[in-house]
C-alpha cells in the first residue's frame, strides 16, 4: 500500500466546498463533546469467524473443513471450546486483561444473495435493505449525540465509503501526494478570499488540521499500513476527534484461504494493539472499539480450499471500556438443521444491536433516537447488553 501524503492544496480546495459536497472515506473522524472515544474497523470482505475463532472441540468442523481445521496445538485456547487463531497471539494480553472479547455467530439483516456491495451497504448504512438508508449510521449518531454543536468529521483517504457520510459536517484531506501548496501559493488564496468568512473559517481549519497531522506523525513518516492508519487514529483522538472509522480489506478467501487470511488477520491485529499503545492508558481506558464484516463465509470449505459467502460471522471488541476476556452471543451449533439454508452459520445476534449499546455508553445517546433515527427498526433491550463494564 502506498504511503500516505497529505495534500495542503487538495484539502484546501475541499475544505471549501463542505456544506455542498461532504465526502467520507476509509479513514474518518469526528469531534464530539465528551471524553469517551469510539472507533468502528470494517473488515472488508467478510472474515471467516470459524477460521479465526475456531469451535476446536466441535469433531462437525474437521468434517466440513478437512483443510481448514487447525491442529488444536496451534490454536489458543480461550475456554475450552473456542480457540483463536494461533497469529493472533498478540491479542492474548488484551483478551487476559479483560479488554477483548468476540460475538459470534452475528449478522446484519441482510441475507441470501449474498453480495458484498449489498452487505457492505447495510453494515455502514444501519438499514434493514439495501438502499433503505442513503446516510451512515454514524454520520446519522453524530446528529443525536446531547450537546453536538462542536460535531465534525474528517476524511484522510481517496475513496467513499458509507458509515459517515451524511448532512452531517466534514471536513476532507486526500492522498496526493505531489500538489503540496506553496507559501506564495498560500499568500496569494488569503488575497484573493480573506474577506470572505466561509473562507477563512475552511482556511483556518485546514491549515489547524494539517499541523495536527504533522505533529502525529513528527519524526516518522506517514503510512497507509495498519500501524500507520492507527497511529493517525490515535492522534486524531488524543486531540479534539472522539468518533473513527477506517477498514482493513483481504478478508474475502475464496482460494488457498491458509495463506490469504494470515495478512488481513496481521494487521487487525496490528491496528488493535497499535491503537492501546498509542492512545495511552488514560484514553484507552475511555475507548470502545466496534471491529465488524459484511456476512460471515460458507461452513464447508470449497474445492479450493477456501471458503465462500456466508452469513452468520463474528464481531471483536475491544477498549477500556469492555467487559472483556468472554465470548458473547448465542452459539448455534454447526449440525446440519442448525445451519443456515444447510450452508451458513446461523446468526443468532444483529451487529446492530452491538453498534447500539456502545453509542449509548459513549454518548447517551436516547434509546428511541437509535431505534428510529441511527438503526430504523431495530428491537433493542439495552439493559439486555452485557459488553460494558459498570
Amino acid at each position: 500500500m502506498a504511503p500516505i501524503h497529505l495534500s495542503r492544496r487538495s484539502f484546501l480546495a475541499s475544505a471549501c466546498c463542505l456544506a455542498a459536497s461532504p465526502l467520507m472515506t476509509p479513514l474518518t473522524f469526528a469531534a464530539v463533546p465528551g471524553e469517551r472515544r469510539f472507533i468502528t474497523i470494517v473488515l472488508r470482505g467478510a472474515l471467516d469467524s470459524l477460521y479465526m475463532l475456531q469451535p476446536h472441540a466441535d469433531p462437525l468442523l474437521a468434517r466440513y473443513r478437512p483443510d481448514l481445521t487447525l491442529d488444536p496445538a496451534g490454536l489458543l485456547d480461550l475456554d475450552g471450546h473456542f480457540g483463536l487463531h494461533g497469529e493472533a497471539a498478540d491479542l492474548l494480553p488484551l483478551w487476559k486483561n479483560g479488554e477483548l472479547a468476540f460475538v459470534n455467530a452475528v449478522s446484519t439483516p441482510y441475507r441470501d444473495q449474498r453480495s458484498h456491495f449489498d452487505g457492505q451497504d447495510i453494515l455502514e448504512s444501519g438499514g434493514a435493505d439495501p438502499g433503505d438508508e442513503r446516510t451512515g449510521w454514524l454520520n446519522r449518531a453524530l446528529a443525536a449525540i446531547p450537546r453536538p454543536e462542536n460535531r465534525k468529521a474528517i476524511d484522510v483517504h481517496t475513496s467513499a465509503e458509507l458509515i459517515l457520510s451524511g448532512p452531517n459536517p466534514v471536513d476532507t484531506w486526500s492522498s496526493d501526494s505531489d500538489l503540496a501548496i506553496k507559501p506564495d501559493e498560500l499568500t496569494f488564496f488569503q488575497r484573493l478570499y480573506g474577506a470572505d468568512p466561509d473562507f477563512a473559517k475552511a482556511f483556518d481549519d485546514a491549515k489547524d488540521t494539517d499541523k495536527d497531522a504533522d505533529n502525529v506523525f513528527a519524526g516518522g513518516k506517514r503510512s497507509a499500513d495498519a500501524a500507520g492508519i492507527a497511529r493517525l487514529a490515535a492522534g486524531m483522538l488524543k486531540g479534539d476527534y472522539r468518533l473513527a472509522s477506517f477498514s482493513i480489506g483481504g478478508w474475502d478467501t475464496h482460494i488457498g484461504q491458509a495463506n490469504i487470511f494470515r495478512k488481513p488477520l496481521r494487521a487487525l491485529v496490528t491496528a488493535l494493539t497499535t491503537l492501546k499503545a498509542e492512545l495511552g492508558p488514560d484514553i484507552w481506558n475511555k475507548t470502545a472499539i466496534l471491529a465488524m464484516t459484511e456476512f460471515g463465509r460458507t461452513v464447508r470449505q470449497n474445492g479450493s480450499k477456501g471458503t465462500d459467502h456466508g452469513t452468520g460471522g463474528l464481531a471483536v471488541i475491544a477498549g477500556g471500556v469492555i467487559r472483556g476476556g468472554q465470548l458473547y452471543g448465542r452459539w448455534p451449533g454447526l449440525a446440519e438443521n442448525q445451519l443456515f439454508e444447510g450452508r451458513d452459520l446461523m446468526p443468532t445476534t444483529d451487529v446492530r444491536e452491538i453498534a447500539a449499546a456502545l453509542l449509548h455508553s459513549q454518548f447517551d445517546i436516547a434509546a428511541g433516537d437509535l431505534t428510529s433515527k441511527i438503526f430504523p427498526g431495530l428491537s433493542l433491550d439495552l439493559r439486555s447488553q452485557p459488553y460494558l463494564r459498570a
